[in-house]
Order: structure tokens, then sequence, then C-alpha cells
């Protein structure tokens, strides 16, 4: 009887151990939560500021360079003081998207095959320092080259930075990737918002875009400081098997020739992603500037900006449902945003529909639809591709939304010249 009183004090400092590991691995999950939704945060934000910010950037350049050609921008003069005339910028906001796009495209089409070779503090750090050198180019350039290469610089961070961060969610639970893509949906908002509440409240864009260089320092401190290792888990279990499924994944690695053949099996996945990327950002870059009503509280530059707000808010709510609701029928999705573009097209047309607020609810809509392709997108291959190939397979697909954007950018810039050649009416 005696030797029983040993047994039950060890079964109770055991427990209180099990206690101890059960509050730590919450406390883990929750900083691993909030380290990927502030990682989405951080890396799309610049990429999201430049595109809210293309009006303004195209504008004042324009108006500085031009000064004293009173000729120069693409403008149609109305001839009577009761008929106004569709306005337009000389350069499409088309072409920010482009250099917005193109070297994000670049990075996700060569990276994945050698970048599993680069440590993740290198990149976090590199992606990091693109980032900041972004917001301060843009925000003290005169030049119109000096704020495409600023624009470029958060193309090349934001585009190694998806790869990268989805490419990290392979060694954490599933559910990192919904806090992921609700950030990013959470950059669209914040940086839209913020950019278009600081430009409203009276400050320049340049001042708006200093601001913003704390940002980067955001993202480096969720990762150096708050994000828990992948191996923790496993080491605080003390479960061998664990141990032992996580070096079976880390030792699968996929030839060069392997890599190629899984592609063609990722076209389900990113086809429907791209065709949906296209159209909202054809809308985006393409039809925004021209959908400004005359007459209103907002000024044209102030619509364009609060239109990038409206759709960003679309993508957040989207973005953050995952967990709640699956659309594993991906293909229904483009079918709906191209119904978007062609109602919005026929309203640069025709301006059939009388208010604003009408465009701000269509609006809405397809950021709705942008996001739920998105995040159910990354959804079904995490949980459709085998572990071993997961991580490649991500990287891969994230290709699909850089394709459908920079297509959209190239068409947009001689639609947006057709369009306002043809003189519309206002």
């Amino acid at each position: 009887m005696a030797n029983n009183i040993p047994n039950e004090e060890d079964d109770l400092s055991d427990s209180e151990v099990s206690l101890e590991l059960v509050k730590a691995e919450k406390r883990a999950k929750w900083r691993n939560l909030a380290s990927f939704w502030i990682f989405g945060l951080c890396n799309n934000f610049a990429y999201v500021v430049m595109l809210s910010a293309a009006h303004d950037i195209l504008k004042e350049e324009e108006s500085s360079s031009n000064s004293t050609n009173s000729s120069s921008s693409q403008m149609t003069e109305p001839t009577s003081s009761n008929v106004s005339y569709l306005e337009c910028n000389t350069v499409s906001t088309g072409a920010i998207l482009l250099a917005d796009i193109l070297p994000t495209l670049i990075v996700k089409l060569t990276f994945p095959f050698f970048l599993e070779k680069i440590s993740y503090r290198i990149k976090i750090t590199i992606i990091s320092g693109f980032a900041l050198s972004s917001f301060l180019i843009v925000a003290l350039a005169h030049e119109v080259w000096l704020s495409i290469l600023g624009v470029v610089c958060a193309s090349i961070g934001a585009g190694l930075g998806e790869i990268t961060f989805l490419s990290l969610t392979t060694f954490y639970t599933r559910n990192v990737v919904s806090m992921w893509s609700s950030g990013t949906g959470g950059a669209g908002v914040f940086g839209a918002l913020v950019y278009a509440g600081f430009t409203s409240a009276g400050l320049s864009p340049r001042d708006s875009l200093l601001i913003m260089v704390i940002i980067p320092v955001m993202m480096m401190a969720s990762y150096f400081l708050l994000l828990t290792k992948p191996l923790e888990k496993e080491k605080r279990i003390d479960d061998s098997t664990l141990l032992i499924e996580e070096e079976r994944h880390k030792k699968i690695i996929l030839t060069f020739k392997q890599k190629l053949f899984l592609i063609p099996s990722l076209f389900k996945y990113m086809i429907p992603l791209t065709l949906v990327y296209f159209g909202e950002y054809f809308i985006n870059q393409g039809l925004h500037e021209l959908l400004y009503f005359n007459g209103q509280w907002l000024s044209k530059s102030e619509q364009y900006r609060w239109y990038q707000v409206d759709y960003q808010i679309g993508v957040f709510i989207s973005r953050s449902s995952v967990n709640l609701v699956h659309i594993k029928a991906l293909w229904i999705l483009p079918i709906l945003q191209f119904v978007n573009l062609a109602l919005l097209l026929c309203q640069v047309f025709y301006r059939f529909i009388p208010s604003i607020w009408i465009v701000f609810v269509i609006v809405l809509w397809e950021g709705l639809l942008g996001g739920a392709a998105y995040v159910n997108t990354f959804f079904r291959i995490t949980n459709e591709i085998p572990p071993g190939k997961r991580e490649y397979c991500i990287g891969v697909a994230a290709l699909g939304d850089s394709i459908g954007i920079a297509v959209a950018g190239v068409a947009a810039i001689p639609s947006h010249n057709a369009i306002c050649g043809l003189n519309l009416k206002m």
C-alpha cells in the first residue's frame, strides 16, 4: 500500500506537467495565428498602397513634368458649359499595376525552384528591405521613373513574401492559412483606408507614404519575436512518432523534372484564380478611374481612392471567411466576376447607373469574389495536396493571381486609351 503513494504523486505531477504543456500549446497556437495575420497585413500593405496611390502618383508627376505644356494631358475639353466629357489621365493606372505585378510574376515564376535552399530568416529580412525601400523611394521621388522603381520594389517584396509565407504555413497548423489570407485582406482595407484617410485629412501623398515605413518593421518583429519555431510543438510533446513524421516531411525533395510534372495537376486551382483576378484588376485599374460621378461630395481622385477602399473591404471579409464558408466549385467565381466586369464596362460607356452608391455595392461584391477565390484556392490545396508536395505546389499556385493581374494591367492600358479617345459624354 505504501508503494501506491509515490505513484499517486507521480500521477499528480504528470497531470500538472500535461496541463502546463496544454497551456503552452495554446499560447504557441495564438502566437502563430497572430504572426501569420501580421505577415499577411505587412506583406501586402505596400502593394495595396501603391495601387491606391496610383492615380495620385501619375497625376502629380504628370502635372509637374507638363506644367509648361497645357496640351499634354489627354483630356477632352467641353465644348459647351452644359456638356461635360470623360476626363482621363494621360497614362492609365494600369501602368502602375504593371509595375506593381510584373516583378511579382517574375519572382513567382523563378523563385519556387530554389527558394527552399534559402533560410526563412534571410528571406524575410530581404522582403522587409524591399518594402521599406518602396515607401522611401516613392515618397522622395520627383521623377516618374523613380516612382516606378519604388513600385517595383514593393512588387518584388510582395511576390517574394507571398510564396515565402505561404510555404511557411506548411510547417504549422492549417488554420494559419486562413489567418494569412485574412491578414492580406486586412492589408487591403487598412492600407487603402489609411492612405485615403491621410490624404483626405490634408496630408500629402508623400508624407502619407513616409509614415508607413513602420509596416516593414512590424513584419520583422513578428517573425523574430512573436512566431514560434515549427519544431517546438514536436519537441514539447516528446513524441518520437511526430519527430519521425517531421523528419520524413523534411526529406521529401522533389527533382526539377518532378516539379515540372506537378504543374498541370495544379491548373484546376490556378485557372479559376487567374480569371477572377483578371476580371477584378481590369475593373480596379482599367475602369475605376473612369467610373467617377460629377457633382458628388467626393472629388474625382477621392472617388478613385474610396473605390479602392470599398473593394478591399470586400476582399477582407471574404478572405476571413474560409473557416465559416468553403467554396469547392471554384469555377463559379470567374463567371460572376466577368458579370461585374461587363456591367461596369457598360457603365463607362452608357452611364445608366444613377447613383455612386450602386457602384460602391458592385465594387464591394467584386472584392468579395476576389477574396473568396484566393482563400478557397489555397485552402483546397492545403487539404488536398500531400504534405511532402504541398510547400512547392502552394508556391506555384500563387502564380495564378499574378498572371491574371499582369494580363489585366496589359489590357487596361490600351483599353484606357481607346475609351478616352471616344470623347464620351458624362
